[in-house]
């Protein structure tokens, strides 16, 4: 008998699995592309950088600062009403966490000693899909972008401050009830020209001995002394 033994032979072929056919399956439903709008069509973009944003809640006590979402801040200005708004979504799910107009009055105030966050109030944030008084602060990464975005804001306000007409304030009206009051204080000029004026003698024409004058609707102004009227008195008595 031989002792040699017969080793099994293996291909490379025999370990790998077979091929999986290819298969297609017809969609049930065919649905088409639907354009999706973001209502930022007709806006440009004047700034944007990624920033998490927050919120201060007052429902709860006490009130504190809540996450509102991290994403990039958007400053747009309409193209056609030339409006300018602040809107905001999150990463990935790109739900909106803030959305309001930008305004004159509105002012960026740091947040403690931070140089990298700003906090401003807006009476009117549309981002819950109805109208809420919002104290909203933004944190950037750096302080770089932060003195950026600053700067965008401070100058869009002054553009709308610059075309939105003055309204009066109650300084306003104080200083125009002051002015009315020192008018009524004053002499009036008719009443200055009523006294009758001195001649040189220090004598009114009554103290002189002369009738004032009166005017007819004759026209003409007759003067008469009261001395000439007695003489004319004395004449026909005489007669």
């Amino acid at each position: 008998m031989s002792d040699d033994t017969v080793t099994p032979r293996h291909d490379k072929e025999d370990d790998c699995p077979p091929e999986s056919p290819d298969i297609h399956f017809e969609p049930v439903v065919k649905l088409s592309l639907v354009e999706v709008k973001t209502l930022e069509e007709d806006e440009d973009i004047l700034f944007a950088q990624r920033a998490k944003l927050f919120r201060f809640d007052t429902s709860e006590e006490p009130a504190q600062w809540k996450e509102r979402g991290v994403g990039d801040i958007k400053i747009l200005r309409h193209k056609e009403k030339d409006t300018y708004r602040i809107v905001m979504r999150r990463d990935k799910t790109l739900k909106i966490c803030a959305n309001h107009y930008i305004y004159g009055h509105m002012e960026l105030k740091s947040h403690g000693d931070s140089d990298r966050t700003w906090m401003w109030k807006t009476l009117a944030d549309f981002s819950d899909e109805e109208c809420r008084e919002e104290l909203l602060a933004i944190r950037f990464a750096n302080a770089e972008n932060a003195l950026l975005f600053k700067h965008k804001f401070d100058e869009t306000r002054e553009t709308i401050a610059a075309k939105t007409p003055r309204t009066k304030t109650d300084e306003d009206e104080k200083e125009e009830a002051s002015s009315e009051d020192s008018d009524d204080e004053a002499t009036p000029e008719n009443s200055r020209e009523a006294t009758p004026e001195k001649k040189k003698n220090g004598q009114t024409d009554s103290e002189k001995g002369e009738t004032p004058k009166a005017s007819s609707d004759g026209g003409e102004v007759v003067t008469e002394k009261l001395e000439s009227l007695k003489l004319n008195d004395e004449d026909a008595a005489t007669k």
